[in-house]
């Protein structure tokens, strides 16, 4: 029995920063300077009032008015931004829909790597029988922990929510194979320091700080070493993807599409170059969304299959990696 990705749907805020909004806001930045790294033009931004549960909400009616809601088995929601500290989003979510009570519903902490941990989690539940239609969400409003004048940033990130339906088949298509990993010694070259029980907030903590690089945050906000977090993808990710690869008796060239998570402009053309890849094999579409974190991934596989870049018998990749920090790649047959 294999697991297939059946059907996903996505759901954007309203609200739309651009980079001509920061340029006014922060006139001292090289916007320009800053897009060209990036590759981001626009994100979309959550209301105050509105949660990641919120977009998953959205994103959830939208799947629904197709998608037999009641089929669901298991919820797997995928959060760093949860409505409450317990219990999760997707209990919540279950509620919401009023969906069978006999399904299991459970949340896990990830980021970017977030939609191939769930993909892997949801694979084990088909390949085992225990489940045969799994609701996988990925849904962050990183917006809520970012520092406003924090440039390196508030230029990236965009919130988002998108609902994948993950169900058995018997066969060809599906996952063929997936690798994930850790490297937990760079934990803080992403982290939001103060927040959790280590260290909780305070007067203290919500002192402005600013970096050597001019960027300006409190511990409250998230941190994030972006050249460190590049070095880990470039020293990291391409050998997963190559071997990964080899295991399955594979090269990029019988590759159709790949998609990997939208982190930046400048992290895809590196892995681009260091894999040597055909940029036409290359699905990239943060400019207008920005990084959506665990949204990004599947987000991406929506467009590529609207915009029929993804079609039927093709062999696809998906590579995730960031905060934890973490890396996954996973191989599959439309």
């Amino acid at each position: 029995m294999n697991a297939v990705i059946k059907q996903i749907e996505y759901y954007l805020p309203e609200k739309i920063v651009s980079n001509d909004d920061l340029r006014n806001e922060f006139p001292a930045w090289d916007v320009d300077k800053i897009q060209t790294k990036s590759g981001v033009a626009s994100r979309h931004i959550a209301a105050a009032d509105e949660t990641a549960l919120d977009l998953s909400i959205k994103a959830c009616e939208k799947l629904f008015s197709t998608y037999d809601k009641n089929q669901i088995d298991g919820i797997i929601y995928c959060t760093q931004s949860p409505d409450y500290i317990m219990p999760s989003n997707s209990f919540l979510l279950q509620k919401h829909f009023s969906l069978n009570e006999n399904l299991f519903c459970y949340d896990f902490n990830h980021a970017c790597t977030g939609y191939i941990y769930g993909l892997m989690m949801a694979n084990s539940y088909i390949k085992s029988g225990l489940a045969k239609k799994i609701l996988l969400v990925t849904a962050d409003t990183y917006s809520k922990y970012i520092n406003p004048a924090d440039r390196s940033t508030r230029v990236l990130f965009g919130d988002a929510a998108a609902v994948s339906v993950i169900e058995a088949t018997d066969k060809t298509e599906g996952i063929i194979d997936l690798q994930v990993a850790t490297f937990g010694n760079g934990f803080d070259k992403f982290i939001i320091p103060a927040g959790g029980a280590r260290l909780p907030q305070s007067p203290e903590t919500a002192i402005t700080l600013t970096d050597f690089l001019g960027n300006v945050r409190t511990k409250n906000n998230i941190k994030m070493d972006g050249m460190a977090v590049w070095s880990f993808i470039n020293s990291k990710v391409p050998d997963q993807i190559n071997n990964l690869l080899e295991r399955n008796h594979l090269t990029v060239s019988d590759i159709d599409l790949i998609v990997f998570h939208q982190a930046s402009l400048m992290t895809l053309d590196s892995l681009i170059k260091i894999l040597n890849l055909d940029q036409d094999k290359v699905f990239i579409n943060i400019r207008e969304l920005g990084n959506t974190v665990s949204a990004s991934i599947p987000i991406a596989l929506k467009d590529a299959i609207d915009t029929e870049r993804i079609k039927k018998n093709q062999r696809l990749l998906l590579s995730g990696f960031g905060v934890g920090l973490a890396y996954g790649t996973i191989l599959i047959n439309t």
